[in-house]
Parts: C-alpha cells; sequence; structure tokens
C-alpha cells in the first residue's frame, strides 16, 4: 500500500509534544490513571492483580458489554475493539471494501477517513460541507454524487473539524438514502455525547440502520487517548465478520491494562463525559468573546457539538504562516486548514481542556504585538 503523507499527524510531530498549549487538541481534559481508579474503592487492587497475557481478540466481554450499553439496539456481540479509531477505520477500508467501489467521504475530514479508502483502491468522492450554511452537507448533492457502484458513505458526526452536527430529521433522510441503494454507512461518532445541547443528539447510526459501522473512542468524549481503546458497533455481520478477520494482521488483540482501565471509565462514563462538557460550555463562552473582539480578523462559525471548531482568518497572510509563527512566538498551537485538506484560510481550534484562557491570552498578546 502506498499512502499520502499524513499531514495532521506529521504536522503534531513537529510540535504536540513540546508546546506547552495545545489551542487545536482534538480531544478533551484527560486524567491520571490514580484518578481513574479512584472512582471504584477495589478498582486499584484489582488492577494490580491483572494478568498480562493476551486478551481476546474482539475485546474482553466485559469491555464490550460496557461499549454495546452505549447503544439501543446493540449487544457485545456486535461490539469489535480497535487500537483506538485510526486501527478501526483501516480495517474497514481493507476488509469491507475493495478496489473500484465508490466511496463518497464528508470533507473537511481527519484524512484518513478519505486517504485509506483511496490506498485500497476505491474511487473516492468528496461530499463537501457548505460553510456559509453551518458547514452543513447537502443530501441532494449526496443524491447526485451517488453511483451504481457505491459501496460505502463515510460520516463524521458531530465533525471534526467543524463542530458540525447534522439535524435528526436530514440525518433520517441520509438513513433513508442509502438504504434504498443498499450502500453502508460508515459513521464517525467519536464525539458523540459531547453535543452543546443533549436535545440535538443523533441516535447512533448502528442503531438506525441494517447496514451502518458506528466508530467510537476512548479518547475524545472522554479524554483517555493514552488508552489506545476504540471499536466499531454494527449489526451487520458480513461487515463484523470481516473486520474481525483483518485485525487478525493488525493488532490481534488489545492491551489487557487499557481494556481494565477502559471498562472502569465507562462504568463511569457519564460522570467523565458531563465534567468534559462543563468544560466545553465554559470555553466556548470565552472563544466567543474572543472572535468578537477580533472579527476584524476572523469569522466564527459556532459549533454545535464536540470540542472542535474551524474558524477562518481573514488577516493578511495565509493561515500556515499564522499558526507558525504563534507558536514559535507564544508556545500556542493552532492546526491549519491544509492538515484537513481545505485550502489557507481556516484553522482547527480545540477547547475541551482546562487551559483555554491561558491559550487565548497569549494569542491574543500575539494578536495585538502583529496588528
Amino acid at each position: 500500500m502506498r499512502i499520502p503523507r499524513f499531514e495532521l499527524e506529521r504536522f503534531f510531530a513537529e510540535y504536540e509534544f513540546s508546546t506547552p498549549y495545545l489551542l487545536c487538541a482534538s480531544d478533551c481534559e484527560s486524567m491520571s490513571v490514580s484518578e481513574l481508579l479512584a472512582f471504584e474503592p477495589d478498582a486499584e487492587e484489582a488492577f494490580r492483580e491483572l494478568r498480562l497475557g493476551y486478551t481476546e481478540s474482539p475485546g474482553h466481554p466485559a469491555l464490550r458489554a460496557a461499549i454495546a450499553g452505549l447503544y439501543e439496539g446493540i449487544g457485545a456481540d456486535d461490539v469489535l475493539v480497535h487500537a483506538g479509531a485510526e486501527e478501526a477505520i483501516f480495517n474497514f477500508a481493507n476488509s469491507v471494501l475493495a478496489p473500484g467501489d465508490h466511496v463518497i467521504v464528508h470533507t473537511p475530514c481527519y484524512q484518513s477517513l478519505l486517504e485509506v479508502p483511496r490506498a485500497a483502491g476505491c474511487e473516492v468522492s468528496a461530499w463537501t460541507a457548505q460553510e456559509d450554511d453551518g458547514w452543513s452537507l447537502s443530501l441532494d448533492a449526496l443524491e447526485r454524487l451517488i453511483r451504481p457502484n457505491t459501496r460505502a458513505v463515510i460520516v463524521n458526526l458531530p465533525h471534526n473539524p467543524t463542530g458540525y452536527l447534522m439535524a435528526p430529521a436530514a440525518f433520517a433522510r441520509l438513513v433513508e438514502i442509502l438504504r434504498a441503494h443498499g450502500a453502508i454507512l460508515f459513521c464517525d461518532e467519536v464525539y458523540r455525547l459531547l453535543e452543546h445541547d443533549a436535545a440535538d443528539r443523533l441516535p447512533a447510526a448502528c442503531d438506525s440502520y441494517e447496514n451502518a459501522v458506528s466508530l467510537g473512542v476512548m479518547s475524545k468524549s472522554y479524554g483517555l487517548a493514552g488508552l489506545r481503546i476504540g471499536w466499531i458497533a454494527t449489526r451487520n455481520r458480513e461487515i463484523y465478520q470481516a473486520m474481525a478477520g483483518f485485525k487478525d494482521y493488525t493488532t490481534i488483540c488489545s492491551s489487557a491494562p487499557s481494556e481494565f482501565l477502559a471498562t472502569l471509565a465507562l462504568r463511569h462514563g457519564e460522570r467523565i463525559v458531563a465534567r468534559n462538557r462543563h468544560i466545553i460550555e465554559g470555553n466556548i463562552v470565552l472563544l466567543d468573546g474572543f472572535f468578537e473582539r477580533w472579527k476584524d480578523a476572523f469569522s466564527w462559525n459556532r459549533p454545535k457539538a464536540g470540542p472542535v471548531a474551524f474558524p477562518r482568518y481573514d488577516g493578511d497572510g495565509g493561515v500556515e504562516a499564522l499558526c507558525r509563527d504563534l507558536v514559535a512566538a507564544k508556545g500556542v498551537l493552532l492546526a491549519p486548514a491544509y492538515t484537513f485538506g481545505h485550502g489557507e484560510r481556516h484553522f482547527r481550534v480545540g477547547f475541551g481542556r482546562r487551559n483555554l484562557a491561558e491559550a487565548l491570552a497569549r494569542f491574543e498578546e500575539h494578536l495585538t504585538e502583529i496588528a
């Protein structure tokens, strides 16, 4: 397989672990192992006694049961655990899709959603979000993109990097369109549960459509990226078995300590997610004020869900120069639009961490100095 350079990850490789303020982080506030173990009185002792042998390839039964509890019509046997969301994307594209298949991908996007199917030999069409309509997706445009060989439509709801969330009626129509064409819906739902208004929450794709795959992970809504635990949930046994078989050639099974800690976290998932939603709610108010003060330099399209947004830079010069100058001068990192394949004017801002106020203050200092 030959696959293009992963622009966002290579950009992060330059800065992520040497920069004090990650104002572009896609995850939420994390926690220590000790904080997680403190949720249950006997958890620390159980963790110490954990055997470090191989684990079950589909995932530990207790973990799969906990994940299944996030859905309405999914059982533990419908869940396949992976090493983060990235492995699941890779396995889906290489086991379920085939050379010559046509795939439609919601863009801008996390690059692997687009490039892994393309590297697997698929014909890929971009279903591009409309910035002037809150980064919405046109279902009429989708119907024009569908071909007789359209095998799958890949969407990300809630969306990275824009924070867009499809309306329930539109999502229901999306399912109807794909059902009529017999196409798979692969829905990246890693930010599900982080809707800014819980009334906007969509049903999981795997609960809504028999040929859907829902992608989840511990990294985003739960802020536990270091566990490297992700999963897919699907009622389609053909898809499930194909991915389970392909996983024998990737990770085979997950880390036993990670599975233990992920299971523990999911037992207390509502508390963890509520904490992160609280951080997001406070931080987005700070962003509203920041972008109001700097409205001549930026266009702010307020997100509906998740801890990320995709503002436009309307000042002089390209956004990549702004991002690199900012990190050099103030130790504050933003992710420029090219890392999402979307031109030279936008950037991703992340607001799921507690130090956002400090990062914004340093950003504002920089803007004042260069004005």
